[in-house]
């Protein structure tokens, strides 16, 4: 991990996935630390809808940008989801109305609200948005996101492809309406201003701005967590050809809960004895490994804890 900082030094956005239950959350907030206490002011921030860092942290860090007691430079930030959710479902029905509006429909904005809120990725889309805010914010010197499962985490960054093809085809839609408009209007003066089509040309540029940071191998890497055993190695497998296709960084590997000794029991030997075939994959089909985090005697929780993982991490 310290080499690839050290190779990458304008790394900025380091987002953290994996299968679920590998320790992402404990490696997000332990780069976290190392990069506060390095002397870079450092967000950390949580994408995942079921949230942990507070828990991790033993702070309440929910809802709003907080700083981390006993780290200076670092603060951190579970997503509101539902929060993030009616804020998104507020400015989609703002747009359906200048929408209906526009072309005259005289309809209820509160169906189509419904129906395009309903969609089951309208939640990650609200999300995106939110973490692009941040992003584009700039308020921060590196970002650190712990992210939900791979699968959701690939739909999230993903939308920065989706979302740029969408929005091609809305300006397209929208300008052929107004041309439309116009030739068909018998009003005359100055021209009406089209709120959703400056909202769509607004909305391109933020989108055009976060893809341009999330495929930026010099400012961007996406960094797999995963255990020495068969499930969490095949999640990442079937995963990290899809994050290439969309452009998005892949940083390395960090192979977590790596048992050192056996102590002579018979059950832990044969533990590190499948560990070794598993690291032995992992080496060959999944490198660079960034690194080897050893299973603790103690659960991880709390900035001491912490601060030993990441002495591990960035040994």
């Amino acid at each position: 991990m310290r080499d690839l900082f050290e190779r990458n030094p304008g790394l900025k956005y380091i987002f953290f996935g994996g299968k679920g239950g590998v320790g992402k959350t404990v490696m997000a907030g332990a780069t976290a630390i190392h990069l506060a206490r390095s002397g870079r002011r450092t967000l950390l921030a949580s994408t995942n809808p079921v949230h942990s860092l507070s828990s991790l942290f033993g702070q309440d860090l929910f809802g709003e940008e907080r700083a981390v007691e006993g780290v200076q430079n670092l603060w951190a930030y579970e997503i509101d989801t539902s929060e993030t959710v009616e804020r998104a479902k507020k400015e989609i029905k703002d747009k359906i109305s200048w929408f209906l509006k526009f072309s005259d429909i005289p309809v209820q904005s509160d169906e189509f609200v419904d129906l395009a809120t309903l969609n089951p990725a309208f939640e990650e889309s609200a999300m995106f948005e939110n973490m692009v805010d941040i992003m584009l914010a700039d308020r921060y010197e590196v970002y650190v996101f712990d992210t939900a499962p791979t699968a959701n985490a690939r739909r999230l960054l993903g939308m920065s492809k989706v979302y740029a093809l969408w929005v091609e085809k809305m300006l397209r839609s929208r300008k052929e309406a107004v041309s439309l408009r116009k030739a068909l209007s018998f009003r005359k003066g100055e021209e009406e201003r089209d709120p959703l089509l400056e909202y769509l040309l607004s909305f391109r540029e933020r989108i055009e701005k976060a893809r341009g940071i999330l495929t930026d191998p010099s400012k961007t890497a996406f960094i797999f967590v995963t255990l020495p055993e068969a499930l969490p190695i095949a999640v990442i497998k079937r995963f990290i050809s899809w994050f290439k296709d969309f452009g998005i960084p892949i940083g390395g590997v960090v192979v977590n809960g790596i048992i050192r000794e056996s102590g002579g029991d018979e059950f832990v030997e044969n533990r590190i004895a499948m560990q070794r075939e598993r690291l032995e994959e992992i080496y060959r089909d999944l490198s660079p490994v960034l690194g080897e985090i050893p299973l603790y005697e103690k659960e991880v929780r709390g900035i001491e804890m912490l601060s030993i993982v990441a002495e591990d991490l960035f040994r």
